[in-house]
């Protein structure tokens, strides 16, 4: 048998090679996204651990790798400190750091550098050691700042930029005077890992000091490194004991688990994201596999039955067919396995386009992608193959004898049937998930499609039957007796067709359903934008970080500019109570802003004065506080503010969930900057005209744009539809896979068809009418997958849209985009059917009537 096994094997190694084609894609790809997500674990990890000193003292409130969104303390530590510090018998060194968030660089050509992506890093040099005792820093080139005006760049950076050592460098600045330069001196990265796309700006202690901190003569935290003998912790409890209110010490594991926590979630959404796709692969591959399985077990009953007949028992005809899939398994697997480390390189390539570089050594194979890989690509193919192994072992030895053998096919009723209840249990869930239930909404709502998709293509011999009926009807009056034979031909077998268009469906019900989400998602920002932004004109920073004062102290100056109300927002911590510890979102709005933006108030009043607050409705619920309530905030530094609830208002995204006086944020210690100016123009201007003239203040800052209403929607439906290409992009996979399932299952009825062919190429069919049939029969399964896996995108998409109508208030269907979907399914059928039609064409007539 095991001879007999691998003699089928080479026999059908062209058929198999295609079925094994859709497993090394759906490997490829798993094993890929391992490698990838390893990869970018990896960078970091060496990053943040290369990087960080034994301790380290910084204000109070503070968690490392907050990418500046609780913005800037004017708290700060004083050389007598850092001299303090020395003194302790557990301190070795300690070094005085400067850093800050909002710097930019500009490119020779004066457009911005980074922006995207990783952040943009500002900070002091020093040579103080890491946890490890080596250099957090390395030089690769030049020398460091040590004077004023000069600079070290990471290579990446200088590079993106067109600068070379010795040339000056052009910067913007997050305070006061907003365009510097400096002179370049030297390149750098961080000690165990390059940047991972971030910007690094290295100066002297004293340029930091006069960039961040006003000039004075101190610093933003303190890095420590431990004695001989000493733990991190020994080091952290000895510093605590002489560090002045508002600071607290730390140990370098801690900060280190803090920036993991930290960049992890950010990391651990990519991975799961590209995971996910890579698991749709591995399933859409999986029903090829079933399907060219079942239709090479077909195609050999006889032989079957003639092993039976021979004495081969049923076990052993399973075992027969299994160990053909196994090797095709084994064999698929481990080129995909080779296929996901050049996949893994290109998707890290993907990424560095948009500013997160990964390190190339860190894309290795390591033990978990290989094993999982094959665990999955072995379990899934086998898994595929073995129902059909069985369809082959219950051939009766009886059957060898016939001379037509016909697979027998049980009723479909059974399964339909319990698709049917499959399908109402789906329904049932995605109920629950609108009408709201405990958990996620949109959980229950994706469980319930999971069951859908699943029992709809199980049951697509049945509720794709008027499809292929309507499109066998269409075929015949456009192409006459070939389109009919076409439409006969994918009705012929509504088992084998409906499982090749499972496939496809899956991909492009994915694709409708994002498709739909994507165009609520844009239909609502147009909504909001229309009603909540009473602006005429928005200035902010592309990347929502805070900019200079200076840029809006240049738009109030501009003629025919009427109001200009400044934003800044930052986030503090609940400072008492029973959600003490929660981080909220905060808001400082000055007094224009009530001349601009009008708030739909729940109770109370508004707007805040002095040390007041207004809570949007839900945080106030989630707090459990209401108008008249006392509310604590703690701020980066130490900095409590005892406030006041005055009012509660329906949420906006005019302002964050916790408004606040903005002179109530200086007081909180927060460094003024601005995230948003909101414009009125006077009525009696052309606004056109000062629209200009805005735009020329703001020209010198290419981090800032300026929007009116349409362009502001329009950058959000930008940043929308980016998200919306990736994804797109990445079920384009599956539908690769889809279209080489079709390419199998017309290539296999080809052959299954030889004799037939050749009796209609006798009776005066041409072979362009051949090669025409095969191509109708295969668009009839890509418009099958279509259309039911629009209807199912369509109606999933529509039934998120509705659990996530907080976020998501109106509906989008995308009429454009699901002709293009169906357009492009027309086109992959025909595609897919070349190289199976002109086969088929080719076929020598004698031959193929001699065929048995």
């Amino acid at each position: 048998m095991l001879r007999l096994t691998l003699r089928n094997l080479l026999a059908r190694k062209v058929r198999l090679a295609m079925s094994g084609l859709s497993v090394i894609l759906g490997v490829a790809f798993l094993s890929g996204v391992l490698v990838f997500s390893h990869g970018l674990s990896a960078t970091f990890d060496g990053i943040i651990h290369g990087s960080t000193p034994d301790g380290v003292v910084r204000a109070a409130n503070t968690e490392a790798f907050d990418g500046g969104v609780s913005g800037q303390t004017s708290r700060a530590l004083t050389p007598d400190d850092v001299a303090e510090l020395k003194a302790l018998p557990q301190v070795a060194r300690a070094d005085g750091d400067v850093a800050g968030f909002g710097m930019s660089l500009l490119a020779s050509d004066g457009t911005l550098v980074g922006g995207t992506g990783a952040p943009t890093l500002a900070f002091n040099h020093t040579d103080g050691p890491n946890m490890d005792g080596e250099r957090a820093l390395l030089l690769t080139s030049g020398r460091w700042p040590a004077g004023p005006g000069e600079i070290v760049l990471d290579e990446g950076a200088a590079k993106a930029g067109d600068y070379r050592v010795g040339d000056e460098v052009r910067l913007l600045a997050p305070f006061g005077t907003l365009e510097r330069t400096a002179e370049l001196v030297g390149t750098a990265e961080f000690n165990g890992g390059g940047t991972a796309g971030a910007t690094l700006l290295v100066f002297t202690t004293a340029e930091a000091q006069e960039l961040f901190l006003g000039g004075l003569d101190v610093y933003n935290q303190i890095s420590l490194t431990a004695a001989d003998g000493v733990s991190q912790q020994q080091l952290a409890d000895a510093a605590d004991a002489v560090l002045p209110d508002g600071f607290e010490a730390v140990t370098g594991d801690q900060v280190a688990e803090e920036s993991q926590d930290a960049v992890g979630s950010f990391l651990g959404v990519i991975s799961t994201f590209l995971l996910v796709f890579a698991i749709i692969a591995v399933i859409v591959g999986g029903f090829i596999i079933v399907n060219t399985f079942s239709i090479l077990v077909a195609q050999r009953t006889r032989e079957l039955a003639l092993l039976r007949a021979l004495g081969a028992g049923r076990g052993q005809v399973t075992r027969s067919v299994l160990l053909e899939a196994l090797v095709l398994a084994l064999a698929a697997t481990t080129l995909g396995i080779g296929l996901g480390l050049v996949l893994a390189r290109g998707l890290a390539a993907m990424f560095r386009s948009v500013g997160l570089d990964i390190a190339s050594d860190a894309l290795d194979l390591t033990s978990r992608a290989v094993v999982t890989s094959y665990v999955v690509g072995v379990g899934v193919t086998m898994a595929a193959a073995y129902l059909p192994a069985r369809r082959g072992a219950r051939v009766a030895p009886v059957a060898a004898m016939r001379a037509d053998v016909v697979p027998e096919r049980g009723s479909l009723r059974r399964r339909t049937l319990v698709g049917a209840v499959l399908l109402v249990i789906g329904a049932g869930l995605a109920a629950v998930g609108v009408a709201g239930a405990p958990g996620s909404d949109a959980a229950w709502i994706g469980v319930g499609s999971v069951i859908w998709i699943l029992t709809v293509a199980a049951i697509s011999p049945v509720v794709g039957r008027p499809v292929l009926a309507l499109s066998r009807r269409v075929f015949g009056v456009l192409f006459g007796t070939t389109g009919r034979l076409a439409g006969e031909n994918a009705l012929r077998d509504p088992r084998r067709t409906g499982a090749t268009a499972s496939a496809l469906m899956i991909g492009l019900a994915l694709v409708s359903t994002i498709g739909v989400l994507a165009a609520s998602l844009n239909a609502s920002v147009d909504d909001v934008v229309d009603e909540q932004f009473t602006a005429d004109l928005l200035v902010q920073n592309s990347n929502f970080l805070p900019f200079s004062t200076e840029i809006g102290d240049e738009v109030a100056g501009v003629p025919g500019v009427d109001v200009v109300s400044r934003q800044q927002w930052t986030v503090a911590h609940v400072a008492s109570g029973p959600a003490a510890d929660e981080t909220v979102s905060v808001a400082g709005n000055d007094d224009a802003y009530a001349r601009i933006y009008d708030a739909d108030v729940v109770s109370g009043v508004a707007t805040p004065t002095g040390a007041q607050a207004v809570l949007f409705r839900d945080l106030a619920r989630e707090l459990g506080v209401k108008a008249g309530d006392r509310l604590d905030l703690a701020f980066q530094g130490g900095t409590t503010l005892h406030l006041t609830v005055v009012g509660i208002v329906e949420p906006t995204e005019t302002t964050s969930e916790v408004s606040i006086p903005l002179d109530q944020l200086v007081a909180a210690g927060v460094l003024r900057q601005d995230t948003t100016l909101s414009v009125l123009i006077d009525p009696s201007a052309d606004p056109g005209q000062v629209r200009d003239a805005v735009d020329a203040a703001a020209a010198s800052a290419p981090i800032v744009g300026v929007y009116d209403k349409e362009g502001f929607a329009e950058e959000i439906r930008g940043q929308v539809n980016q998200l919306l290409y990736i994804i797109y992009g990445l079920l384009t996979l599956a539908i690769v896979i889809a279209v080489i399932g079709i390419v199998n299952t017309l290539g296999l009825s080809v052959i299954e068809r030889t004799r037939e062919i050749g009796l209609l190429r006798a009776v005066g069919m041409s072979r362009a009418k051949v090669r025409r049939m095969v191509t109708l029969e295969s668009v009839a399964i890509a418009v099958l997958g279509a259309v039911l896996g629009m209807v199912l995108g369509v109606l999933i998409g529509v039934l998120l849209q509705r659990s996530l109508s907080d976020d998501l208030s109106s509906l989008g269907v995308p009429t454009g985009q699901l002709v293009v979907f169906l357009v492009v399914a027309i086109v992959v059928g025909v595609l897919a059917a070349v190289i199976p039609a002109v086969r088929a064409s080719r076929l020598n007539v004698l031959d193929a009537i001699a065929t048995e």
